[in-house]
């Protein structure tokens, strides 16, 4: 089990679903293929789940258990991502768990005003360069969505910043296969080749369907380009409980389900054994105020449950955490996050984004983003294996000190004591000491962390032939 770069030997384990729940919800899942189907609005999709045996009405599409069974043996349980220099980064398996930022916020908290403002590209480069500077964010999502470009190249840009203000993997948002077919044109020159891009990826994509049973032509066309060039793709359904699926977890599970299901379906038709990547998101409404509640312990079961139900499929599993509903970083923002970190580490939730979110979404703040930082170290101090062999039992210690002494000045405290975590940010001064340095609060210790990164730190550059390329593919699109 790895918990970003720090491998765990014992699993340290929260389960939702028992085994009967689980073959209850694959049942239940099949059977709204096999009797309700789903809308599919793309002619390739449905010509090639028509010719390996579905039933096909219109735009509707009904899926026999086979095809899925066939689907799910095919998928591979596991891929890697790699860095910009072509590292592996993440091993996306098991209950491995990997943190990054989201994605396409329209607003950020001003980290000078404090104010809610738009985002720039200078604030998307200031905000990737932040992440490639944070120990424990292991990749990175474009954040916020430029207003400063032309709308149909904001991907493009958003891809280009990545690229050159970080060398951690990525996850992308596109709005079409135009798009990507840019984005994955530039991670090609970043690699040397679209081959090497193929064996060796730097980014997985963001795709999603549209609840309830909603297949659109962009979701699918993004689906079939990343399983022709094997790029690792999820397809994953915001859903809505309440609104867009049951208002129950079980039931937005179950939805969820069946609609991943189809596209992985999908998927492997286009190209078997092309990776993809299993998982869904749902914020339950909150039917007081209408709006989606990011992080309430209700979404919280939901991945639990989706995380369950991709490990039944031995396939990897996409969630999300560090996010939640609060407008400020703040206290409840501090609790939202600390409690589905937490979480998202004990369900096993391979890459696991939106870290920084706040409005459920709608805006993101720097100080937020180094405090979840702090939180997902802590988190991977908690869940680290508690060694128990003869050097750390301490049995030799407690003789020597013995009765009434104590272990300030004994061998082993001096031999483990800078093992103990301690984080940037948090303070364990007394009060005077804490008093007499500012009686600095943790926003405000945040706060000078983001002034400190963003004065200076760099991030490594590009190599000239391969920056001039980028620049190429962006001129061509423009």
């Amino acid at each position: 089990m790895h918990i970003g770069k720090l491998y765990n030997e014992p699993e340290i384990m929260f389960s939702t679903l028992n085994q009967d729940q689980i073959r209850e919800i694959h049942s239940k899942s099949i059977k709204i293929l096999e009797e309700l189907g789903m809308v599919v609005h793309h002619e390739e999709a449905l010509q090639l789940l028509k010719e390996a045996g579905a039933f096909v009405e219109g735009s509707k599409v009904f899926i026999p258990a086979a095809m899925v069974e066939n689907a799910i043996r095919t998928a591979p349980s596991r891929f890697t991502l790699y860095d910009r220099h072509g590292d592996a980064a993440m091993h996306v398996e098991h209950r491995n768990v990997y943190y990054g930022t989201g994605s396409d916020t329209p607003n950020r908290m001003d980290f000078e005003s404090g104010e809610r403002c738009k985002w720039t590209k200078k604030d998307v480069e200031d905000g990737i360069t932040l992440c490639d500077c944070l120990e424990n964010i292991d990749f990175i999502m474009s954040m916020g969505l430029i207003s400063d470009v032309e709308t149909h190249m904001n991907t493009r840009e958003q891809y280009a910043v990545m690229i050159r203000k970080s060398k951690k993997p990525q996850i992308v948002v596109c709005d079409d296969v135009n798009d990507l077919k840019d984005v994955i044109a530039m991670a090609a020159a970043v690699r040397g080749s679209l081959e090497n891009l193929q064996h060796r990826p730097l980014f997985a994509v963001y795709c999603e369907p549209s609840s309830p049973l909603v297949n659109t032509f962009d979701a699918i066309d993004k689906l079939l380009l990343c399983a022709e060039q094997r790029i690792p793709v999820n397809y994953a359904a915001g859903g809505l409980s309440g609104g867009t699926t049951p208002v129950t977890a079980a039931g937005t599970i179950l939805l969820n389900n069946a609609e991943c299901l189809l596209g992985l379906v999908i998927h492997q038709l286009k190209n078997p054994g092309a990776p993809f990547l299993y998982g869904f998101g749902n914020g339950p409404m909150d039917l007081r105020t209408m709006q989606s509640i990011y992080a309430s312990p209700t979404a919280i079961q939901i991945q639990g449950g989706m995380c369950e139900m991709a490990r039944f499929y031995q396939l990897p599993s996409w969630g999300e955490a560090g996010d939640g509903v609060s407008k400020l970083c703040d206290e409840q923002s501090t609790m939202e996050a600390s409690h589905f970190i937490l979480m998202a580490a004990l369900q096993g939730c391979n890459i696991t984004h939106d870290v920084g979110y706040l409005d459920c979404g709608l805006s993101i703040s720097f100080e937020h983003l180094v405090i979840c930082d702090e939180i997902i170290s802590r988190t991977k101090a908690t869940v680290k294996e508690l060694k128990t062999d003869e050097e750390y039992l301490g049995y030799d210690a407690i003789a020597r000190v013995g009765h009434g002494g104590n272990y300030i000045l004994d061998k082993h405290t001096y031999d483990h004591m800078k093992e103990e975590w301690s984080g940037d940010l948090s303070d364990f001064n007394s009060y005077e000491t804490w008093h007499s340095k500012g009686k600095l609060s943790m926003r405000e210790r945040a706060h000078q962390k983001v002034e400190h990164i963003l004065s200076n730190y760099q991030p490594e550059p590009l190599p000239a032939e391969v920056d001039a390329r980028i620049d190429e593919i962006l001129e061509q699109a423009r």
